[in-house]
């Protein structure tokens, strides 16, 4: 973990509003005992909370003694849920006030912690009224890592001939996985196992149970033969490879969940060419013209594949947004911000959906900045998988 600072030599008077990142992915802090003050005098200013200067005092004690400082409950749960406004990745930030932050830094053995991302999942899914929640494992030696960049995912099979069976994102993984010992069904969404590091241990996998996994058969709302292309996909996305650098402390363990919007199902997950290219099916079993007299037949099959995505969570009681409701959510967060005092940055390409990107209002707006603050989640190498 990072090494203290010796001495801070910035007063109260010229500290930055938040503290700065110049990438996406995790690096090592230069100054963790700066963060930390920038960080309380934030949660000061937004909360009211008191006596921050013998706040400060003890967090430099302890980072003093130890090298990390133990940050309160509350002080957690701020923390997260400004890295989650922070993210300028994410258009669904408006409902950042509303995650659940589960303090699991007491955990130490896999076992603990795989039951406290079970916990995580079966809270969050909450039978289809999907709940946002982050569960935050202890930071430090031996550090802890959860190498499945989501927790639930589909494994991709690679093939002698190059093809995969499954998700192709996930073919390293799978790859790790096997060589591991694990065996799937051999389907296009076999649900993959976390695999869990401690330290220097070797990594543990442990497959979720199916009945904590809540899946959604596809179907369309008019053409019932939409059926037999036997797509469906999971209820919850439950980002889990990333760190969550807070006040200058680096969790390792921290995964989030939320809800999905509709296209990254739809236009991304299925209808993507690099992951599980079904458009070709989708127009095949919809009747569309696919030849020259009608380019726009992939448009075509794209809209109807994620019809029959937000048809098909809501007819099975799943929360899920559609990206024109998102955008209207990202502009009122704008608005509630602005009343609050505080500029909203964001990573324009990330954030214009992929289906009738200039519907959006922030399509349009040039003056969105790419700042990357803190707290915020960041990305990690996962090395186990390199060579998988």
């Amino acid at each position: 973990m990072n090494a203290p600072h010796a001495q801070c030599p910035f007063s109260q008077d010229v500290l930055p509003e938040a503290a700065e990142a110049r990438s996406f992915w995790l690096s090592e802090s230069h100054d963790p005992v700066l963060e930390a003050q920038i960080f309380l005098h934030q949660m000061a200013r937004e909360t009211g909370m008191k006596d921050i200067e013998r706040r400060i005092d003890t967090m430099k004690d302890e980072v003093k003694r130890t090298g990390l400082w133990n940050q309160t409950s509350e002080e957690l749960t701020f923390g997260a849920r400004v890295a989650w406004r922070n993210s300028i990745r994410c258009i669904g930030r408006m409902f950042w006030p509303s995650l659940k932050v589960f303090d699991a830094r007491s955990l130490t053995r896999p076992d603990e912690i795989f039951e406290a991302i079970l916990a995580h999942i079966r809270w969050s899914t909450n039978s289809g009224d999907l709940r946002p929640a982050l569960t935050v494992f202890r930071p430090g030696e031996p550090r802890i890592r959860i190498l499945n960049p989501q927790l639930i995912l589909y494994a991709g099979y690679l093939a002698a001939d190059g093809k995969v069976l499954g998700d192709p994102k996930n073919v390293k993984l799978t790859n790790f996985a096997m060589k591991m010992g694990w065996r799937g069904d051999g389907t296009e969404f076999d649900i993959l196992p976390i695999v869990l590091k401690v330290g220097e241990q070797p990594p543990e996998l442990i497959e979720i149970p199916q009945a904590d996994v809540l899946q959604v058969k596809l179907q369309h709302p008019e053409r019932p033969e939409f059926a037999q292309l036997g797509l469906k996909w999971f209820a919850l996305p439950a980002v889990s490879g990333m760190a969550l650098d807070l006040g200058g402390v680096q969790y390792s363990a921290a995964p989030s969940s939320g809800v999905y919007q509709g296209t990254e199902i739809g236009c991304i997950n299925l209808g993507d060419p690099r992951r599980y290219a079904k458009l070709d099916k989708v127009a095949a079993i919809l009747g569309l013209d696919t030849s020259l007299k009608n380019p726009l037949w992939r448009d075509q099959a794209m809209v109807e594949l994620n019809r029959a995505v937000l048809h098909s969570f809501r007819q099975a009681g799943v929360r899920i947004m559609d990206h024109h409701a998102l955008s209207e959510s990202f502009l009122k967060f704008r608005r509630r911000e602005a009343e609050a005092g505080r500029e909203v940055f964001g990573h324009w390409p990330w954030l214009v959906p992929p289906m009738s990107s200039n519907l959006a209002a922030h399509w349009h707006d040039p003056t969105l900045k790419r700042v990357i603050q803190k707290p915020g989640y960041f990305y990690q190498p996962a090395p186990e998988l390199m060579h998988c």
